[in-house]
Order: structure tokens, then sequence, then C-alpha cells
């Protein structure tokens, strides 16, 4: 059975969406790779990772409308995550940029509706912008992206404030400052966190010695062993991106994987977890 995580409840009707996902970044960016990058979203779909990440920043658009491709005949069952350029998210920017989005990814709502991170644009503004939507029918939830616990504590402190479904950030083995303070803000607030790239990047993360050696005693890849690490967390949403069949079949059996204590204890040997409050990174 796949596991669910619920969203605060200011989002409609108590909704629950899968804690494993699919991430879209770098899709969309060439146009001769959308059709396997749309076959790789289906397949993730067709093995229960029916939420999907992007923004109309991956691509220029044009992870959307990969997106568009994968989810064409079957969106009733996909919850959707998009989100909007802090450049965008004043009063005005923000539905114009919600009906762009909209018209690439070829639907009337999107289910979560997420400021990419903090800009100049009053957070005041922008939840008041995003309440609107919420009105309209047009997005079935809002959240924020990369804010650390003091914009989140603003955040909270603002009309409406409480409503926000999620924060998504940059966490993986070594990526862990999110665990000093502002994951048990979330936490505190039910607010789940939203993990992106949860394998790192670039590959660093996957020759980890610990990764390895957990690996092998689960019979699985490092890629799992970081994805499941992550799972580790009741109230953790993993986003994994893939476009290789393999990779999104291997993502997909991560969220089958329970770590012990033996292989948390290794983990954190390689990979520390943080002992004093640290820049919120982001990718």
């Amino acid at each position: 059975m796949t596991r669910t995580v619920a969203l605060p409840d200011g989002t409609p009707d108590g909704k629950t969406v899968p804690v494993l996902g699919q991430g879209t970044w770098h899709m969309g960016e060439r146009g001769g790779a959308a059709k396997d990058e749309a076959a790789a979203l289906r397949l993730g779909i067709d093995l229960g990772m029916t939420l999907i990440d992007t923004a109309e920043m991956y691509g220029d658009g044009g992870a959307e409308q990969v997106v568009a491709q994968a989810i064409a005949g079957q969106r009733d069952k996909i919850f959707l995550v998009s989100k909007v350029y802090p450049h965008n998210a004043s009063r005005a920017g923000v539905p114009a940029a919600c009906d762009r989005s909209l018209k690439r990814l070829n639907t009337d709502r999107i289910d979560l509706y997420l400021l990419h991170w903090r800009g100049s644009h009053p957070l005041a503004e922008t939840v008041g912008a995003f309440e609107k939507l919420k009105e309209a029918g047009k997005i079935g939830a809002w959240g924020v992206s990369n804010f650390d616990v003091g914009d989140m504590q603003e955040l909270a402190g603002l009309k409406a404030g409480a409503d926000c479904a999620t924060n998504q950030v940059l966490y993986h083995p070594d990526s862990r400052g999110i665990e000093y303070d502002l994951l048990p803000w979330c936490l505190e607030h039910r607010m789940p966190v939203m993990a992106y790239s949860p394998i790192g990047q670039a590959g660093r993360l996957l020759r980890s010695t610990a990764l390895r050696n957990v690996a092998e005693r689960h019979d699985a890849t490092p890629a799992q062993i970081a994805i499941a690490w992550g799972l580790r967390h009741p109230h953790v949403i993993s986003i994994p991106k893939a476009v290789d069949p393999v990779h999104v079949r291997q993502n997909a059996l991560a969220g089958e994987i329970t770590l012990n204590e033996e292989d948390l204890a290794a983990i954190d040997a390689e990979h520390p977890p943080p002992r004093r409050k640290q820049s919120l990174e982001m990718r």
C-alpha cells in the first residue's frame, strides 16, 4: 500500500498525498527528450507515484508541458504541484502566472501551488493572491519552497498563514541543516516537508561508502537508500526525478525499504546531523 501523509487542515477535504512522488527539474529543456520524459512520468504514475512536482521555472515552462503529456487522460488520479517565480508573486502577477501554468499543464486546476523562493513582494500580498486562487477553484492549496524558520514564523503570523500546506526544501544525507530547527518547526505545526533532490546532485552523494554498504545489506542501490533515509520521517514527502525507466522503478521500490538503527547510525557517522543552526541550502 502506498504510504500517505495528511496536509494541514487548511487544505480541502483533509487531503492526503503519497509520501513518494516525482520531480521534474531539468525536464522540458530539450524537445527531443519530451517523449521519454513523459513516458517516465506515466510509468511512475502506474507504480503509485501520483504526486508530480513541477514549476514555471523548469525548462521555461517546458517541464509543465511534459507533465501535461504524462497526465493526459488521468488527471483525476494526479496530485499536481507547481510553483510561481518570486518576481511573479505580486497581487496581479500570481493569477497571471497561474493561468499560464494551467494552460501549459492543460488542466483547470493545480492541487498545490508554491512560492518557489522568497522574493521582494510582500508575503501578505502573495498569500492574499493564493487565497483568491483557492476561492476561484484554480488551486486546491498553497505552500512555499526554500523558506527558513524565520520566513515560516513570519508567514504563520499572517492572516491565512496557517493554511500553508508544505515547505519544499533541499534535504538529503549531505544536506541536513533543516534537522536542527526547520524540520522540528514544521512538525510542530503539523506541516509536511517536501524534500527535493533527495539523492543529491551530480552523483557525489551516491558514492558515499555508508550508503553503498547499507544498500548492499538491503539488496538495493545507494539512491534507493538515500530516498528511504528521507522517508524515515513520517511527515517528509520525497520527490526524486528520473527519466530512465530502470531508475523510475527503483525509486518506486525505495518507499518499501525500512532502515534499521544500524543503517541509520552508519549514515550518521559519514553524514553527521547538524549541531548548530545552518544557513538554508538551495540547489
